[in-house]
């Protein structure tokens, strides 16, 4: 269901300490228009660092990521951006479709295993992040959590877990289970979904609500409960996270994109930048900062799982179907 979207764009100008202002065409010749839907901090520290080390400046647009790619989509040829960066691979995906992507360098692909990024090598995966089921640990034992995903839908589950269903997040794990299980059995899923958990504004929100007695777990990714952690520990102190493995849908990782745009005007420093999130500088980042985020071409964080344990199902991320969840989720009165 796409939402209106303002035509009055803002931006973050890393280069003008921080303040506000209207998106415009970069002026200099080695000046960048990104587009991220990254979260900010995140966003940031890449951006940050690629222009300490390169001198090349950039202007950020901050969105949603369907609301990004929507905007993107208007703005046809006209884009001012230059480079868009995803939380999740859906929105990437619609580009793609859409034919609004260069060719990502060979280089920069080659930095990154196949199995996270795209096939068509139109874009390339920059981070990844897992789903898990975050859960009340005063409650539930490890005997009584789910096995798979798939379990949540049993009638016993009623009024016993949550989700953000509006959210990028939750749609970018139902496009996985739409792939790996098809229409007939995500559609059963959703309508159980309808009747047994309760939804909030946010995977943050959600686990907070596991930690409040509220619910008794909730389909997040990972790095909610890691970030509470790093910080005081209010809002996860009582949960504990449940990774589901052995190829489950609840098992989904989920890819974080970054493409460039063949309409942007710098098409150089574009690649270049791209080369560099996906490389060493932007991978360290993920590895040493707080954003408990998956490095998917170096080491990620060592207090994370590592992805290789987490026992995640094989999805195409350049076939992830994004409309038809939000069809399938409107039908079952979950949007």
């Amino acid at each position: 269901m796409t939402k209106s979207i303002p035509m009055v764009l803002a931006a973050l100008s890393l280069a003008a300490s921080m303040s506000l202002a209207p998106v415009a065409r970069a002026q200099g010749a080695e000046e960048l228009v990104v587009y991220n839907a990254q979260h900010e901090a995140l966003g940031n520290a890449w951006i940050e660092a690629f222009t300490k080390e390169t001198g090349i400046k950039v202007v950020v647009r901050k969105g949603s990521d369907m609301q990004l790619a929507n905007l993107i989509l208007e703005e046809g040829d006209l884009s001012p951006a230059d480079v868009f960066l995803t939380e999740n691979s859906p929105a990437m995906v619609l580009l793609d479709e859409a034919g609004h992507f260069a060719p990502v360098e060979k280089e920069t692909l080659d930095q990154v295993p196949a199995e996270y990024r795209p096939a068509d090598g139109m874009w390339t995966g920059i981070a990844a992040r897992s789903t898990v089921f975050a859960y009340d640990r005063t409650k539930l034992t490890e005997d009584k959590l789910p096995k798979s995903l798939l379990d949540l839908a049993d009638p016993a589950w009623k009024g016993r877990w949550g989700a953000s269903p509006a959210g990028a997040d939750f749609q970018a794990i139902m496009g996985a289970l739409l792939q790996l299980k098809g229409e007939e059995t995500t559609a059963n899923w959703l309508g159980a979904m309808k009747e047994n958990a309760t939804p909030y504004k946010g995977n943050s929100i959600a686990m907070k609500a596991v930690n409040a007695g509220e619910i008794e777990g909730a389909v997040i990714y990972h790095y909610y409960w890691f970030g509470d952690q790093a910080k005081t520990g209010e809002n996860s102190g009582n949960v504990a996270l449940h990774y589901f493995r052995n190829q489950d849908p609840g098992a989904f990782v989920s890819i974080s994109g970054g493409g460039v745009l063949k309409s942007g005007k710098h098409q150089n420093e574009a690649q270049a930048f791209l080369k560099w999130i996906a490389g060493k500088g932007g991978q360290s980042i993920l590895r040493d900062g707080g954003s408990y985020e998956y490095a998917v071409a170096g080491e990620s964080n060592p207090k994370l799982v590592p992805l290789k344990d987490l026992g995640a199902p094989k999805v195409e991320a350049s076939t992830l179907d994004n409309k038809k969840v939000v069809e399938l989720m409107t039908a079952a009165g979950l949007l």
